[in-house]
Formats: structure tokens, C-alpha cells, sequence
């Protein structure tokens, strides 16, 4: 089967890789129809983390069951499903507790408690941007989708960005009626200004620099804030006669950067601690690695991150941070699709064949204008 795998620093292949196949008997064999580039495989396309080469990438995925073992008895063969990036034994302590992205049982190797797809140790397995994925544990992974192709666009999202975003405003405990600032209008940042906004957020503030991606925030009602133009703590001070923002959401993560493009990994939680009310909450949904030895200060290369926590602790402020556990999540905000409620699909800029990735990769990289968010259909026609 064709798959796109790492070859090192921004360098991307589109090669003939062996055939996914059911290996235990709670698999499955998923055959794609759209996998996404996310903003956070930037990191590893850049040279930011310690992915090894050769790794089939893409933890965005959906599809049609092709195969199942003879332990799966939910899903059934030709179901279109959506899969989330967490890959979840669905029966250790996190697990049980709603915490499946933290899953104590399907990354042994690494040290760290959680596994996903195709990506940095988060565990051994493939990644979907590929003809097909092997999904361990299919009947605790796989959510089902109406068959067909409606929403298909919307539906991708499901499997991460659209559950991250929405799991930002929860870590920051958002309630309806609250003033929000989102720092970072990429699609995770956008995914949280969509569901700060379905929510009942009264108005939601989205920091970022890039036009394009401030112009898609103010599309779906939220106040778009150009970091280029002046200090966006002031600017949402400003708008809020002094109050700040009862909560916001971190969707940056640690290569943040000023408006010159120079790394400061502690900017946006600096900002977020000032434009943030007192005993307010932060989510934070960017991602932030334990070692980084491309990082700005020494400090940053091994995960230390010093922000001013000072000024948090005597605000009153509250903190979550980590991965989303998609599963919590994810079958709401597809009833919410099919409702019309939610239209996540709004960011999607590009539709490319599985053999386009090079050139997705490369264009999104560099944030080139309208490159906002890059989809891959494997079965399409180059």
C-alpha cells in the first residue's frame, strides 16, 4: 500500500509501505478516505522531536472497515468510522475514568502513559495518511458514522482537532455567557473558538497573526486579534474595559513565537496569565514535549517552560493541560454535526491526493496564505 513516511527534516515521502493487517484479534483494518496533516506533525516534519525515520506519519483518520479479528464484535466490516488519535485499551485505571489518552497499556516502550498514531513515542504504530491503518482494539477505538459521504469534511475533524478544541474550553471550565481568548488561530485554535462560541460563549477573542486564519475566526462570530498590530493582551484588555477574559485556551504550544517569528516557548502562557481574569482558567491544548534540543533557551530544551507562575498563583488561576481523550467527546460532536449544530469543516483549505502530501507538508509548513488546513484522499486520483 502507498503511505507518506518521515525521511527527515522537512522532508516527507509517498512510498510503497506492507499492507496493513489484522495482527490480534480485537483489530481492525480501516480503509482511508481522508486523513489530515495537523499542525502539530509540523514538529515532527521540522525536526522538533526525536520521530525516527521511515515512520509512517497521520493520526487524523477516517474511513471504511475493511477487516476485523474474530474478537471484535461491534464494528462490523463496510462501517465508515472515525478514528480517534488516542489508541486506547479501553480497561486500564485512565481508561475506565474517561482518560483514554493517557492509556497505561498500549505504550509500554516509551515511558510515557498514552499512544497514537504515526507519531513521536506515542508507541510503534503506523500512522493513517496511508491506503489503509491497523486500529488495535477496534471496538473501544471506532466510532461510527452514517454510511455514506455527507459530512465528510466535518467528520475528519473528529478525530482530533475538533475534540482537542472543545477540550480546551473544558480544561479552562468555560461556562456560557464567558468572554474567551484563544491564542492561536491554526485549526486547533479555531476548533476552540468554534466550540467556545456552540458553548455559549459571549464573545471569543482569537490571537494570531496570519490573515487568513484570523479571517476564517471572525467567519463563524469570533473578534479576530492581530498580534502584529500591537500587544494582544492590551487589545482584549481593551475590549474588555480592563476586565480580561474569564477563561482562555493555549493552542500554540512550545515553538511560540512573536510577531518578528523569534521563539519565546513561554509567550503565550505569559499572555494568557495577564488577559486572563482573576481565579479564571487556562486550557492548555498546544503542545509541549519533556525534551525539545531545538528550543530557544536551555531550559525549554529539556521541557522547563518558565512562565510567570507567580503572577498565576496570586490571581487565583486554575491549569489543565494534556492531550484530548477523544473518546470522551467525540460521539457528542458528531450528533452535533449531523444536527447542524457544529460545522468544523469551515477550516478546511485544500484537498489533496495521498501522493500531493509533499507539497501539502511543504506549503502548510510555511503557513503560506489560504494553506489553513490540508486534507489527503487516498483513493482520489492524483
Amino acid at each position: 500500500m502507498r503511505a507518506v513516511v518521515y525521511r527527515g527534516p522537512f522532508s516527507v515521502e509517498v512510498v510503497d509501505v506492507p499492507d496493513a493487517t489484522v495482527v490480534e484479534p480485537t483489530d481492525a483494518v480501516v480503509r482511508i478516505t481522508t486523513t489530515n496533516i495537523c499542525g502539530s506533525d509540523l514538529h515532527m516534519y521540522e525536526g522538533r522531536t526525536s520521530v525516527e525515520e521511515g515512520k509512517v506519519l497521520g493520526h487524523e483518520n477516517m474511513g471504511i472497515v475493511e477487516a476485523v479479528g474474530p474478537a471484535v464484535t461491534r464494528i462490523q466490516v463496510g462501517d465508515r468510522v472515525s478514528v480517534p488519535f488516542n489508541i486506547a485499551c479501553g480497561t486500564c485505571r485512565n481508561c475506565l475514568t474517561g482518560w483514554t489518552s493517557f492509556c497505561t497499556r498500549t505504550n509500554p516502550t516509551e515511558g510515557m502513559d498514552g499512544a497514537a498514531y504515526g507519531y513521536a513515542n506515542m508507541g510503534p504504530y503506523d500512522g493513517g495518511q496511508a491506503e489503509y491503518l491497523r486500529v488495535p482494539f477496534a471496538d473501544v477505538n471506532l466510532l461510527d458514522l452514517p454510511a455514506g459521504t455527507e459530512h465528510e469534511n466535518d467528520f475528519t475533524m473528529l478525530s482530533d482537532i475538533f475534540p482537542t478544541g472543545w477540550h480546551g474550553t473544558e480544561l479552562a471550565r468555560q461556562a456560557p455567557g464567558d468572554d474567551v481568548a484563544v491564542f492561536g488561530a491554526g485549526p486547533v485554535g479555531l476548533m476552540a473558538a468554534h466550540s467556545a462560541l456552540i458553548r455559549g460563549a459571549a464573545r471569543v477573542f482569537v490571537v494570531d497573526k496570519e490573515p487568513d486564519r484570523l479571517a476564517l475566526a471572525r467567519s463563524i462570530g469570533a473578534i479576530g486579534i492581530n498580534l502584529a498590530e500591537g500587544d494582544p493582551v492590551e487589545q482584549i484588555m481593551d475590549a474588555t474595559d480592563g476586565r480580561g477574559t474569564d477563561c482562555g485556551v493555549e493552542a500554540v504550544g512550545y515553538q511560540a513565537h512573536d510577531a518578528a517569528g523569534e521563539e519565546h516557548p513561554e509567550l503565550v502562557l505569559d499572555n494568557l496569565v495577564k488577559v486572563v481574569r482573576t481565579t479564571g482558567g487556562i486550557g492548555v491544548v498546544g503542545v509541549y514535549v519533556p525534551q525539545d534540543p531545538g528550543a530557544a533557551n536551555e531550559g525549554a530544551k529539556e521541557g522547563r517552560v518558565a512562565f510567570d507562575y507567580g503572577t498565576f498563583f496570586t490571581k487565583g488561576q486554575h491549569m489543565g493541560t494534556g492531550q484530548a481523550p477523544v473518546i470522551r467527546y467525540n460521539r457528542q460532536l458528531r450528533d452535533l454535526i449531523i444536527a447542524g449544530r457544529a460545522t468544523p469543516g469551515f477550516i478546511v483549505s485544500h484537498e489533496l491526493p495521498l501522493d500531493g502530501a509533499v507539497e501539502g507538508y511543504d506549503r502548510f509548513d510555511k503557513r503560506e496564505d489560504g494553506w489553513t488546513k490540508v486534507l489527503l484522499h487516498p483513493g482520489q486520483a492524483a
